[in-house]
């Protein structure tokens, strides 16, 4: 049960509504986000919404079975719209496009990046500067004062920056030169780095976990929801599997389900999903056609030389004609929508 509070509900009032349902035989969690105020009531014991649903202070109220409450489709039908400022969105009937390289990793480089962008009209820039590596001897990032170094360019440019934070000591350094926070697939059950993000007014996109189920996703996000932030992403970036002709598998199945069972908006990242340069395009363009809010995927001047994740990035050409291939692909969907 999710009970939404009004604005100017007294103490007094909230207190005597928690009583009651308690004494129903529900367990009660004040969520408290950027944007309302809520009660979530757990239990199991059938009983009418109506004798409580009249009760001062209460905004609205449902019954919601999925255990992932708050993110759940079931209490919110209008889907979740992620406002960055300056114009730039993430929400469903949109196409949001965010590319860059797997690694910060220069000036020179970041000055390249966002040219490129900016030249194709691209507003969001995928990066790394703390970089979760399988071997502790590769490259792991520049860091913080890469971070900065990046925000001050790409700031001047009107781009907004996606990274990862892999750790709770890293929220706070970060939060002045960070737009979208990343939560990779290593960190997806990383509880408590979740909920410390539950309590930063900035954007947080969950990747699914490795070999993470479609409910864990969903949990994940709860987690940052019941924190305090609302302002979430989900992403499907591909599950470890049986099959090992591909970096991973693309579980394009995920994103309508994940739209048919949450308001939060779903991003599809191609590179990871699969991992093979020459079939990135094709499989970014399945995910548009699959329903996805926007993709994310990986661009290097000369992807040979990137320091990280070369084999699955695209160079500057490749990507200019996949954000035009993406663009009219969205617009050909969206014409499905009206038949």
């Amino acid at each position: 049960m999710i009970i939404q509070l009004k604005e100017d509900i007294s103490e007094k009032q909230k207190q005597s509504l928690i009583q009651e349902v308690n004494e129903i035989g529900y367990k009660v969690t004040e969520v408290k986000t950027q944007l309302g105020d809520y009660l979530i009531g757990i239990g199991k014991k059938a009983f009418d919404i109506r004798k409580i649903g009249h009760k001062d202070g209460i905004k609205d109220i449902h019954i919601v079975s999925d255990e992932y409450k708050l993110v759940s489709k079931k209490w919110k039908a209008k889907p979740t719209s992620i406002d960055l400022g300056d114009g730039v969105f993430i929400k469903d009937g949109d196409m949001a496009i965010i590319a860059g390289p797997c690694s910060i990793e220069s000036e020179e480089q970041i000055h390249k990046v966002v040219g490129h962008l900016k030249a194709n009209g691209i507003r969001m820039m995928r990066g790394g500067v703390f970089k979760p590596r399988t071997s502790p001897y590769a490259f792991r990032g520049m860091g913080i004062d890469g971070l900065k170094l990046w925000y001050s360019i790409a700031k001047e440019q009107g781009i907004k920056i996606v990274t990862e934070v892999m750790q709770v000591s890293q929220i706070e350094e970060m939060y002045p030169y960070t737009d979208i926070y990343q939560v990779g697939a290593r960190n997806t059950q990383n509880f408590n780095l979740l909920d410390e993000l539950g309590k930063v007014d900035k954007a947080v996109m969950i990747k699914r976990g490795i070999s993470g189920t479609i409910e864990e996703l969903l949990q994940s996000a709860e987690y940052v929801f019941s924190g305090g932030n609302e302002k979430l992403i989900l992403c499907e970036r591909g599950i470890r599997t049986y099959e090992k002709a591909s970096r991973n598998t693309l579980d394009l199945n995920a994103v309508p389900i994940l739209k048919s069972k949450s308001h939060l908006p779903v991003i599809v990242d191609p590179s990871h999903g699969i991992g093979i340069r020459e079939l990135v395009p094709q499989m970014a363009l399945a995910g548009v056609m699959a329903g996805a809010d926007g993709i994310i995927y990986e661009t290097h001047e000369v992807p040979e030389k990137a320091y990280s994740d070369g084999q699955q990035t695209l160079d500057f050409a490749q990507s200019a004609l996949l954000a035009d291939w993406i663009r009219k692909t969205f617009a050909m969907r969206k014409s499905f929508d009206l038949l």
